[in-house]
């Protein structure tokens, strides 16, 4: 059977629901909270892990960094029967009150990167799923956390707009600011205009690890891998409410 080039999947391996994260180490963490969980492939940046969870199937699928890196993972995940994609990251705060270790679910998008412009015009919306969405509201509200809803963005040269950027970030940060973006990433216009035109479901949970306000703030190993256990949780529940949702 023909295996997909990059995700090295075929038909079956990956469930309908599969979360996104940018980091190897991180689709592994997410797999330790399944209930079960196989090692399915491994290829380049590709690292897949499909089980369950409270009853339900779902995978985790790594993508390495950026939106084509992630467009590939999505259109071969696809090919192999996926429908639902959450991405859990980390992501860079835009706003005074939003804290190092806050939870951020995504509605949608600025289109501030390369790949989804080759697939669609800047007219098109990058939105979440609304379904999608508010399951991650409910289940984020489930765990008696309050997360911050809202606008983020998405662009490609991380530094050049980032606290360890050589110029002047607060100055290419400063309409999104304004705007009131809640903070700035690398993956989720692509995975939000991609999974709609391919009549999918697309969803963003984030935790901020910096902050272009204070650049020197920092946040303890510790309590930062605590935040994205959360984030992981609050994904994990959300995909089982929406599992709950498509069979009513």
């Amino acid at each position: 059977m023909h295996k997909e080039h990059h995700i090295d999947l075929v038909p079956g391996d990956a469930a309908e629901t599969v979360f996104l994260p940018g980091d190897i180490q991180r689709a592994a963490f997410i797999a330790s909270h399944f209930d079960d969980a196989e090692l399915i492939a491994h290829k380049r940046q590709y690292i897949t892990y499909t089980g369950t969870y409270k009853g339900v199937r779902m995978s985790v699928t790594s993508t390495g960094i950026g939106c084509p890196a992630l467009s590939i993972a999505i259109e071969e995940l696809i090919h192999v029967g996926a429908k639902n994609f959450i991405r859990i990251g980390t992501c860079g705060a835009l706003q005074e009150y939003v804290k190092l270790g806050d939870i951020i679910i995504a509605t949608a998008a600025v289109r501030g990167d390369g790949t989804s412009r080759e697939y669609f015009p800047l007219e098109y919306p990058a939105v979440a799923d609304f379904h999608l969405l508010e399951c991650l509201i409910q289940a984020a509200q489930a765990r008696k956390t309050n997360p911050h809803v809202g606008i983020v963005r998405g662009h490609d040269a991380f530094y050049a707009e980032s606290v360890l950027a050589n110029k002047d970030w607060l100055a290419l940060d400063k309409p999104w600011i304004e705007s009131n973006v809640l903070s700035v990433e690398n993956e989720t216009p692509t995975l939000f205009t991609l999974s709609t035109v391919r009549k999918c479901r697309g969803g963003t949970i984030l935790v901020p690890s910096g902050h272009h306000l204070f650049p020197y703030a920092r946040i303890s190993d510790e309590d930062l891998q605590a935040a994205i256990a959360l984030e992981t949780k609050i994904a994990l529940d959300a995909a089982v409410l929406l599992d709950k949702l498509d069979k009513k």
